[in-house]
């Protein structure tokens, strides 16, 4: 299985989670992990959420957009003020390719206002373009640091589409009877 995982972070938290990601579907193919670059982003986390908010662009380094070649796509954003960052709506606007894929969409934030907002508007521009099934997970800022819980969340997002007794660990450990039961259900 080939993976992407494209994600923006300004704080270091979507970076984290989305290396554990990429790190872990390593175990089942190649997986390349892409970080976007905001060319124009505000300084202020106040002038930040408002460009969020109003589902404003970022002007971006250049990425790869078409993603035609991946089977797995997973993309990552901060929630701010019940948005992604305008960095992540830029790539949402560009990415091609997205026909009949599996994607994960993942979120970091702070409080929770807004996260489930945050991922409908993802899933509904990415279904528009063709992506057809979707799983997501979301981490709280203050638990970015607890590996096994963000391992968990991975994991749980991906139980309905993989036997993730070969593909994900938790401390090394891998988990094959919890999953065999899970898909005998």
């Amino acid at each position: 299985m080939k993976s992407v995982v494209i994600y923006y972070s300004c704080s270091g938290n979507t970076k984290k989670v989305a290396e554990i990601l990429a790190g872990e579907l390593t175990k089942s193919g190649p997986a390349q992990a892409i970080e976007l670059i905001a060319t124009d982003e505000s300084k202020s986390f106040l002038g930040q959420c408002r460009r969020a908010f109003s589902h404003a662009k970022a002007e971006i380094n250049p990425a790869q957009t078409d993603l035609s070649n991946y089977d797995l796509v997973c993309l990552g954003s901060p929630v701010w003020a019940f948005a992604p960052a305008p960095a992540m709506n830029t790539y949402l606007d560009l990415c091609t390719g997205l026909d009949g894929k599996k994607v994960i969409l993942f979120t970091t934030y702070g409080s929770g206002t807004g996260n489930q907002r945050c991922l409908k508007y993802m899933q509904d521009i990415l279904s528009k373009k063709g992506a057809e099934s979707f799983n997501s997970f979301s981490v709280q800022q203050l638990k970015i640091k607890d590996r096994e819980f963000v391992l968990t969340k991975i994991k749980e997002s991906m139980r309905l589409w993989f036997d993730t007794s070969t593909l994900l660990s938790v401390d090394g450990e891998w988990n094959r009877t919890i999953d065999s039961a899970h898909h005998r259900a």
